[in-house]
């Protein structure tokens, strides 16, 4: 009797763990696994098309991940923003694994993607970032985990904000639940929720039910210190103290809004004097002469020639 490979014996139990949906998807592949559930690709055989199909790990959960990943696609419905991956179905599967079928990416994520991107590049990746989670903010949702493995750079330069799992929706009210427990998607104080050198102090001691905007302002900052030590250049001040600022340990001394980080970030792109920053006169001095080298450069190389005439008629 032959014996199959642990190859074989793994690929038979990932297609006996597959879901069956019925007969509006098909799903095949299995493309990531978390905590909350996997993420299989699929075909949507009514519209023809491939989506991704996110359906919770095992059947019977007890532990409150299925209402979760339920709240998580309903989060994701009312945010429709180019930077965050669009809901297209949800539903719940023979077995009581309730699902949800949302748009398939395709691109790297941004931990990989800065491996060879330049930081003017990623900055502007970064601006994208912001804009998605000021959206979220506007709608009344705080991510609380941002990430460079939660963000996705796609193949045409598109740039999504993924895993909203742990999400805040403002107003609503935290049960009071042991640490490290979650029912109904909601989470109490006591609960550490986010990534270990991505999450705020307030969130790292237990106080996830109090964060607020300042909290992804927060993990803006980490991802942008994360952007900045991707390049072996030398670091500007000025946009080394925006992160600072962004990332400090008291939520009052940070950025108020995601949008007064951005426009920061903006000004520093465009060669203007940023908040964050006090520079000194021979700073100023030289990003002036950076942003408008080439009119000054033209304008000496004017003087130069009018001199040289004028020397040239007096001899």
């Amino acid at each position: 009797m032959k014996l199959l490979s642990d190859a074989a014996v793994a690929h038979l139990r990932e297609a006996i763990d597959l879901p069956d949906p019925g007969a509006r998807y098909t799903v095949h592949e299995l493309l990531g696994r978390g905590g909350m559930g996997a993420v299989y690709r699929a075909t949507d055989n009514t519209l023809g098309r491939d989506v991704a199909f996110k359906v919770v790990n095992t059947a019977g959960d007890s532990s409150g991940i299925a209402s979760r990943l339920t709240r998580e696609a309903r989060v994701l419905a009312r945010l429709e923003h180019p930077g965050i991956v669009a809901v297209h179905d949800a539903g719940t599967l023979d077995d009581g694994r309730p699902f949800y079928v949302m748009r398939l990416v395709h691109g790297r994520r941004l931990d990989e993607y800065a491996a060879d991107a330049g930081r003017g590049e990623l900055l502007r990746v970064f601006l994208r970032i912001c804009d998605a989670v000021s959206y979220a903010h506007a709608r009344d949702v705080i991510h609380r985990d941002l990430t460079p493995a939660n963000v996705m750079v796609g193949e045409f330069g598109d740039v999504l904000v993924l895993d909203w799992g742990v999400a805040k929706v403002t107003g609503e009210a935290a049960l009071p639940v042991s640490a490290s427990r979650k029912t109904n998607g909601t989470t109490a104080d006591g609960v550490i929720v986010g990534t270990p050198g991505f999450m705020p102090p307030e969130q790292a001691s237990g106080s996830a039910a109090a964060a607020d905007a300042r909290s992804d302002v927060y993990g803006l900052g980490a991802i942008l210190e994360f952007i900045l030590s991707a390049s072996a250049a030398a670091l500007p001040r000025p946009i080394a103290a925006i992160a600072e600022k962004a990332t400090h340990v008291d939520p009052g001394a940070r950025y108020q809004a995601v949008e007064s980080l951005a426009a920061d970030v903006r000004r520093w792109l465009d060669g203007e004097p940023v908040q964050a920053y006090r520079e000194r006169a021979i700073e100023r001095i030289g990003r002036i002469y950076r942003r408008n080298q080439a009119l000054i450069l033209l304008l000496a190389a004017y003087a130069i020639v009018r001199v040289t005439i004028l020397l040239w008629r007096g001899v």
